[in-house]
Parts: structure tokens; C-alpha cells; sequence
């Protein structure tokens, strides 16, 4: 288990009885683990929150709709792709972190998708290659993706078909597009059909075999996290029926937010404060004296640690020990371990690979947006196959119009 609570603890946070409790346990309704050396038992945090919830939704369903929305509310959409429960996260049943260790992105894709990824080429794109990313180069990441779907939607013909078969070739079209748009300037290649891994690997210049493998494993990690804020975004989108192009750019849009994949801007620049010399403690340090968040650490599904950064950490331990990154790294950690109490998250994750395999700047957060469209085009796939648009109520909080002027 995760995170645990005594039986007095568990008993209190449900406003039951410990032997009600013990009820909830024989039903199979909340795990409990033996104390090593004792006869006392420990109870399974997150199954107390769970019933937590359910009781709140009988006792108040207003409230706990309002709170649906929050990380620790209750779900609002069915999905059959990533399961995040006991400090793992799964797709579709196999273990992603196990999952990353040997597949590609690609049949990560196919996983997700139910199908394989189609072999249909990128369309053509009108300005000419070429051109097109002479004039995207001076944009932002997220706004050069951007910008090439909105060129690459108008010159696909097909885009706005939502039937899977179609969905799916979208989806292979806009993944092989991203990746040319994510090596270039190194390569100045359109889209094709190769693995994203190559295309990466011709872009980004230097990276041998070892540095293929933790770029792979970098994208499948990130495939997709279950229903946040950009996984969201992009249902909201498909819900309306608009086409997948536009359901990756609206993605996009949120992971760019500095709330989500745009930490990896800040981890990727704190990361280099160290490799210049700077102490870790001190900057994480200062973070806290001047109210700001350190980027890197903590993430509020896996109090005990993300899995996502455990691995891409150990595999720049096993790939890249010697690199200066490797012990800006270690040294960052266990800052973080000590000033704030808290474990590594994906962000510092990515920066450590990109640094430790001199990738550009941009590459930690290509590498999330790249491994998420399979993830985002998987919620397109399941939400257009709903058919229900996606329309929450508001709580009215202004004036009330009976006493209004």
C-alpha cells in the first residue's frame, strides 16, 4: 500500500466505529497490510478516501459534484486506457513502468488505439516543408506543434472523419508530423513513416544506441496519465465533434500551462542552476522563502513518488553514470528528500535525461507532448466512440436575481 492509516485513524476519517471498520475490511471494501513484529494492523489510505467520497456524494451531492474536478474528487468520465491506483499507473491492465522497459512507442500506440498504427503517409503541406519550419522556428514548442496542425488539418482531407479506422489515421498523421516538427532544425526532413525514435535520433544529433533506449522509454512513460487537465481538454474538444487535429491543439494548449507540462521548462532551468554550481538546498530553499513551487518534486496521485521519474532516473544511472547531469541529479534529489520532503516527479525526470544526452532545450517537453498524443489521440478514439458531449453545469455563485437591482 501507498500510504496507510491505523485503525483509530481510518475509524475517524469515516466517522465510524473500529469495529464498523473491521466490517469494511471483511467486505473487502478497504485493504489492510500486518505490522511487521505486532499485532496490529495498518488500513489502505486510499480505499478510506474512496469511501470517504461516496459517503459525502449521499450525504451531499451538490458538494461533492462541485469537487468532482479537483485531483481528489470523484471521477467524472468512464476509461478503459490508465489505471493510477497504489503509487502505479497501468495501461489498459499492463504495468507502464514494466511496459516502458521494452515497447516502443508505437506499440504503445497500438495498445492504447485497440489497433495497429496505421502506415498511411503525412499529407503534404502547403507552404512547402521547407518553409513551413523556417517560419515555425522562432515560435514556442507548443506553438510550433500548434501552428503545423493547423496547416496540416487543412491540406488532410480525411481529417474530419471520426469513425476509429479514420481516427487512427489522423492520429499516425499528426504523431509523424509532430516528430519532424520536434527534430527540425537538426533535420531538415518532412514527415514520414519511420518510428518516431529515429526520427528523433537523426534530429537530435549524438544520441547512440543507449541514448535511443531512454528517449523510448521517455515517450512510453508519458503516454498518458488517466484524465488530466490536457487529456481533459482534449475530450471537451472531441466531445463537440470537432476533428482530432483540433482535439491535439486544444491538448496542447493545456499541457503548455505552467500547472502541467510547462514544468518541465522550470525543472529543466533548475536543473541547470546546479550544473552551474549553484546548491540545490539554496534554490530549493528559495523557492520556498519567495512562495513558489520547486519544480521537480511531488505530485499529488503518488505521495510516495512518481514512478514515471524513479525509472527515467535509473536509467540514466545505468546509461549515463558518468555524465555531470547524473550528479546534479543525485544532488537535486536529495535536496528535495531533505528541504521539502518530497520525491522527484516526471518534470525533473525529463530534465535529467535531456541534459545527461545534451538534447536541445526544448526536448523535455517534446518528448511529454510527443509520448501524450498517443495518449490524447486514445481519449479521442474513446470519447468520439461515446457520442455524449462533454457540458458540466456550473455552480451559480454571483447575484441572486430575486434581490438583484
Amino acid at each position: 500500500m501507498s500510504r496507510s492509516l491505523t485503525a483509530e485513524e481510518a475509524a475517524e476519517a469515516l466517522g465510524i466505529s473500529v469495529s464498523s471498520l473491521y466490517a469494511y475490511v471483511s467486505r473487502g471494501q478497504i485493504r489492510s497490510e500486518a505490522v511487521p513484529g505486532s499485532r496490529r494492523r495498518r488500513y489502505d489510505a486510499a480505499d478510506v478516501q474512496r469511501l470517504q467520497s461516496r459517503r459525502q456524494l449521499r450525504r451531499d451531492p451538490g458538494r461533492a459534484t462541485r469537487e468532482a474536478l479537483h485531483v481528489d474528487g470523484l471521477p467524472v468520465l468512464e476509461s478503459g486506457l490508465t489505471l493510477i491506483a497504489d503509487g502505479r499507473y497501468r495501461y489498459r491492465g499492463h504495468d507502464a513502468t514494466e511496459w516502458a522497459q521494452h515497447a516502443t512507442l508505437e506499440e504503445t500506440a497500438e495498445l492504447l488505439w485497440g489497433a495497429p498504427v496505421p502506415d498511411d503517409a503525412p499529407v503534404a503541406t502547403e507552404p512547402a516543408w521547407s518553409d513551413l519550419v523556417r517560419d515555425l522556428a522562432p515560435l514556442h514548442t507548443a506553438a510550433r506543434f500548434q501552428a503545423y496542425l493547423s496547416f496540416a488539418a487543412s491540406a488532410d482531407p480525411s481529417s474530419y472523419d471520426l469513425r476509429p479506422a479514420g481516427v487512427r489515421r489522423s492520429g499516425a498523421r499528426i504523431l509523424r508530423g509532430l516528430a519532424a516538427v520536434a527534430a527540425h532544425p537538426a533535420e531538415d526532413a518532412p514527415p514520414c513513416g519511420d518510428p518516431v525514435t529515429d526520427v528523433l535520433r537523426r534530429g537530435w544529433q549524438d544520441l547512440d544506441d543507449s541514448g535511443v533506449e531512454l528517449v523510448r522509454a521517455a515517450l512510453v512513460l508519458c503516454a498518458d496519465h488517466e484524465l488530466n487537465a490536457s487529456a481533459f481538454t482534449c475530450r471537451c474538444v472531441a466531445s463537440a465533434g470537432a476533428s482530432p487535429y483540433a482535439a491535439v491543439t486544444g491538448a496542447l494548449s493545456a499541457l503548455q500551462g505552467i500547472k502541467h507540462g510547462g514544468h518541465t521548462e522550470l525543472a529543466l532551468a533548475q536543473l541547470d542552476e546546479v550544473l552551474r554550481g549553484t546548491a540545490p538546498r539554496t534554490l530549493l530553499g528559495d523557492a520556498l522563502r519567495q512562495g513558489k513551487a520547486a519544480s521537480g518534486f511531488g505530485h499529488p496521485l503518488y505521495p510516495d513518488g512518481d514512478p514515471r521519474a524513479r525509472v527515467l532516473l535509473d536509467l540514466v544511472r545505468k546509461h549515463r553514470p558518468y555524465a555531470p547531469a547524473w550528479d546534479a541529479a543525485q544532488r537535486t534529489v536529495e535536496a528535495g528528500r531533505d528541504v521539502l520532503s518530497e520525491e522527484p516527479n516526471l518534470d525533473l525526470g525529463l530534465a535529467v535525461v535531456a541534459r545527461a544526452l545534451d538534447l536541445p532545450d526544448h526536448a523535455p517537453f517534446s518528448i511529454f507532448a510527443l509520448g501524450r498524443t498517443v495518449g490524447w489521440i486514445a481519449h479521442a478514439l474513446e470519447q468520439y466512440g461515446s457520442d455524449r458531449m462533454i457540458r458540466p453545469r456550473a455552480s451559480y455563485v454571483g447575484p441572486d436575481p430575486a434581490t438583484a437591482p
